[in-house]
This record gives structure tokens, C-alpha cells and sequence, in this order.
């Protein structure tokens, strides 16, 4: 097989407090999130852009310890991949690419190339398909294929979702079964799955699989669970004018406060790690949404991070990959189904409504 790698794809985060305002510059540097007709104004723009937003970023930051932890946790995550591979004979170098703060992707793809890689596992590490994450790290890593011909020589296949996997299937509902059992009576308690949201029009007009993807993950964890307790599905993130997915999570707690639930655990289905949406927006913002309402008991279910039987199915996931047929990233970018993975033409110009981008998460 020659010498196999596996490339893990994130969004990135700041390290620091001082990365806050680079890390904000690179992302509205992208013309994916902001479209210009003049591209001379690109640089300028988010360089006014994130100036002016970088003190409100800093904020959330310095109430998660000063910066985020993604890079962190997906170095673990990726270490603990490679020895699962490693234990199953599978002898693999395990990368990190990340959207917009270090290790850029482009600085994985040139390592991939200097480490002479001939087969190479692309795997977001998003269970859920969704234009705006893994299509966006794919179209990014389409354009460097099509840029560099030594690339032809390394043989890829990319795993698009994976959320239906029985592993993590498992290892969620033991995180959720274990919160559950902490509570004086775990039949009582309200299970809360809060998944990012993104734009109604991702979905209506785009045909982005995202809320297909995130309902069925939702009814298959609580399949796995095999528990009696009521859940809810909602999604958080909510910015800008446009209409996003709704039930929006701020309401559902409301709503469920108000139908006299007082013990509420909440389950980050759409993240694999915590970082600034599971610690400062969950854990800080909603926490106080819920006690304000008057929900008695609010519990967060911990992200995946290096859960072992997460592990080991990320490993079984790569060595599946590995033993079926490629699927390239020119058969992942070309449209099926009524998939528009670029944004559909009257999105061409303007501020795209990523939330990543708004809230500076």
C-alpha cells in the first residue's frame, strides 16, 4: 500500500489572546466568507473587520482561560488515532489541517508531500456533513490539488460524514448515560442535543444534508442509549438577520422551563472537542438562560475529545477507508443529490452568514 497518511480537518482556533485578532483577520481573509467584486479590497476589509471585532472575541476567550483549546485536544486526538492504528497493524502518520489558525492545512499538505505519503485518508473531524465545514475545508483542498501536480501522486479518499458510525454512536451514549446517573433521578431528566446551526437557506436552497444528518444522529444516539427519558433537538449559534434552523436553543430551553422540566442535560451533538462553543456558550450563556428560566439542574454531557472507543472507531473508520474504493476529492465537489457545495449565485457577493465568523468562536 505504501506509505499511508491520515489527514484530520478542523476549523482552528487561537491559542492565545494575541492570535484572537490574526486568527479573525484570516477567516474574513477567505473569500468563501466574505465575497468581493473587487479582490484588492479583501485584505483591507478584514483587516478593519477583525480589528474591530477582536475585543469582543477576547472576551469570550479570557472566560475559557485565554484562548481556545481545539488545537490542543485534535494534537491528542491525532496522537491517540495513530496508536489505535498503530495496536490494528496499521502503520500511519496522522496529520492535522486546520481552516484558519496553526497548522494551516496548506502547512499539512506540504508536510504530506515531504513525508512522501502515497495514500492518504481525508477525514474531517465533523460527524455531520455541512457545506460550511467539511465542504469548505474540501473545496480548500481541492483548489491545492489543482494547483500542485505533485499531488497527483497521492492516491486520497475522503470520508464525507460519518455520524451513523456504531462507535460513536456508543461513545456518545455512554457520555450521556454516565451525566445521566449523576443526577438523583436519571428517568427525570430532559435530554437537550444542541447542534450549530446554519442558515434555512443552507438547507432549502443548497441543498446541504446538515439537518438530515443532525435529526438522524440525534434518533440513533438515543436509539443506542435505550433510555426512557424524554430529548429535545435545538440549534445554537444563531446570528445575523437571515432565518437559521430552528427550534433556536435559547427558546427551547425557555420553552422546556416553562412545561416545568428542571433538570436539563445537554448533549453537543455537532462537536467531537471542547472549545468555545461548548465551554463559554453552553457552558456560560446557556447555563444562564436555563437558571434564569428556572431550570433547577443544568448538566453538559463532555465533549468526545479522546474517548477510547471514539478512538478506536476513528481507526476502524480509516482502515474501512483504506479497503474500499477511493472516493476523490473531484467526486466529493462535484454536485449530487441537489448538493450545491459553493454557495448558490446570489450569494456571490457580500458577507456570507458563517456563524464562526460573527461571534468569533
Amino acid at each position: 500500500m505504501g506509505r499511508v497518511g491520515v489527514l484530520l480537518l478542523n476549523l482552528g482556533g487561537p491559542d492565545q489572546l494575541e492570535d484572537v485578532r490574526p486568527f479573525l483577520f484570516n477567516l474574513f481573509s477567505d473569500p468563501e466568507i466574505i465575497r468581493l467584486p473587487f479582490p484588492w479590497l479583501q485584505k483591507p476589509l478584514a483587516w478593519l473587520i477583525s480589528t474591530s471585532r477582536a475585543k469582543k472575541s477576547q472576551e469570550n476567550y479570557k472566560q475559557i482561560g485565554g484562548g481556545s483549546p481545539l488545537r490542543r485536544i485534535t494534537e491528542e486526538q491525532a496522537q491517540a488515532l495513530q496508536a489505535s492504528l498503530q495496536a490494528k497493524g496499521q502503520d500511519a502518520q496522522v496529520y492535522i489541517g486546520m481552516r484558519y489558525w496553526y497548522p494551516f492545512t496548506e502547512e499539512a499538505i506540504a508536510r504530506i508531500k515531504r513525508d512522501r505519503i502515497e495514500k492518504l485518508v481525508i477525514l474531517p473531524l465533523y460527524p455531520q456533513f455541512s457545506i460550511s465545514t467539511s465542504g469548505s475545508s474540501f473545496r480548500l483542498l481541492e483548489a491545492l490539488w489543482k494547483e500542485d501536480p505533485a499531488l497527483d501522486r497521492v492516491e486520497h479518499t475522503v470520508i464525507t460524514s460519518w455520524y451513523d458510525r456504531p462507535g460513536y454512536l456508543r461513545a456518545m451514549a455512554q457520555l450521556i448515560a454516565g451525566e445521566l446517573d449523576k443526577f438523583p433521578n436519571p428517568d427525570e431528566v430532559h435530554i437537550f442535543f444542541s447542534a450549530h446551526g446554519v442558515p434555512v437557506s443552507y438547507v432549502e436552497e443548497a441543498g446541504d444534508p446538515y439537518q438530515r444528518e443532525i435529526e438522524e444522529c440525534t434518533a440513533l444516539i438515543m436509539q443506542t442509549l435505550n433510555r426512557s427519558n424524554a430529548h429535545t433537538l435545538a440549534y445554537q449559534s444563531r446570528v445575523g438577520p437571515v432565518e437559521w434552523l430552528k427550534p433556536y436553543t435559547e427558546d427551547a430551553i425557555a420553552e422546556l422551563a416553562a412545561e416545568g422540566i428542571q433538570n436539563l442535560l445537554v448533549v453537543p451533538i455537532s462537536f467531537v472537542s471542547e472549545h468555545i462553543e461548548t465551554l463559554q456558550e453552553i457552558d456560560m450563556e446557556y447555563r444562564e438562560v436555563a437558571e434564569e428560566a428556572g431550570i433547577h439542574e443544568f448538566h453538559r454531557v463532555p465533549a468526545l475529545n479522546t474517548h477510547p472507543v471514539f478512538i478506536e472507531d476513528l481507526a476502524d473508520m480509516v482502515a474501512d477507508a483504506l479497503n474500499s474504493p477511493s472516493v476523490n476529492l473531484t467526486e466529493v465537489m462535484r454536485p449530487e443529490k441537489g448538493t450545491k457545495l459553493y454557495p448558490q449565485e446570489r450569494w456571490e457577493w457580500g458577507m456570507t452568514t458563517a456563524a464562526e465568523v460573527w461571534n468569533g468562536r
